[in-house]
């Protein structure tokens, strides 16, 4: 299994290949299995990573992951009165905003900086996966930015 992304809570590149005690004998018959990428055991990342396990494994994620979602869902909801947006949807951890059409993101993305966040939109998705330790405060500031940003584009 190949688990990526959330090893770091998504602040910083890092991947993990997990295997069985025999596929990992077998693919290491020969030396150890290196696959040499550029930021190989980047301590940094590995110390996101084990920040954010060290998150997974106190247990409170799951009471995060509702309360994300429940902010979610009433922060993002109202999109779905605007013109240009097709659907919205949350699942768990992630919120989406589908629009009618592709972004163009020469035009959007300015909006979201002015706006003090970072989301980066892809085709006619604006979605986000916001860090289990984001604040209530700070999650309903990100979908009132999305918000905001959708209603000028959709003018």
């Amino acid at each position: 299994m190949c688990v990526g992304k959330a090893l770091t809570g998504g602040y910083m590149t890092m991947a993990a290949t997990l295997c069985s005690e025999q596929v990992s004998h077998t693919i290491s018959e020969h030396g150890p299995f290196m696959h040499g990428p550029t930021f190989m055991a980047n301590p940094l990342a590995c110390a996101a990573g084990n920040a954010s396990l060290e998150i997974l494994s106190r247990g409170e994620w799951q009471g995060q992951l509702s309360a994300i979602e429940k902010t979610l869902r009433e922060g993002l909801m109202p999109c779905c009165e605007m013109p240009a947006v097709a659907d919205v949807r949350v699942l768990g951890g992630v919120g989406v905003v589908e629009l009618k059409e592709p972004v163009v993101m020469s035009e959007i993305q300015p909006l979201f900086v002015a706006e003090g966040v970072w989301v980066r939109p892809f085709g006619r998705l604006v979605y986000v996966m916001p860090p289990y330790v984001i604040s209530s405060d700070e999650l309903k500031a990100l979908c009132s930015s999305i918000c905001r940003v959708l209603h000028q584009i959709g003018r």
